[in-house]
Order: C-alpha cells, then structure tokens, then sequence
C-alpha cells in the first residue's frame, strides 16, 4: 500500500468515496493512487486539505513526494 492510499484509509474514506469527491470515476482515481495517472494539481491541493485536518503542518510534498 502506498502513501495515499494510506492517508486516504486513515481518513475513513474509500476509493469510490475520493472518486466521488474528486468527481472522477473509481477506476481513474484507483490508476491515480496507485501512480499510474498523476493527480491533478487541484486534486493534490484537495487531498492536501483533507489530510491536514488531522496532520495540520503537512503540506503537498510530504504526502505526494516525500519517502
């Protein structure tokens, strides 16, 4: 399991449910999370804000770029 799917299960949400959120569909987020698409930059900056409920200093390099 890689970093956003672990963010993403941490904040109770499942793949249909970020499909839902970024208006996409569940196969195109599953290829996002999974890298094989990147996210957009405006979908990075709402996974940012929802991960930063919980971890308020985190920022889009931790979660998408960081080890």
């Amino acid at each position: 399991m890689n970093k956003i799917a672990r963010y993403r299960k941490f904040l109770g949400y499942t793949q249909a449910d970020m499909a839902k959120i970024f208006n996409i569909s569940i196969q195109s987020y599953s290829r996002k999370e999974r890298g094989i698409v990147p996210f957009a930059d405006k979908e990075k900056i709402l996974f940012k804000n929802m991960v930063s409920k919980l971890f308020e200093e985190i920022t889009i390099d931790d979660i998408f770029f960081g080890q």
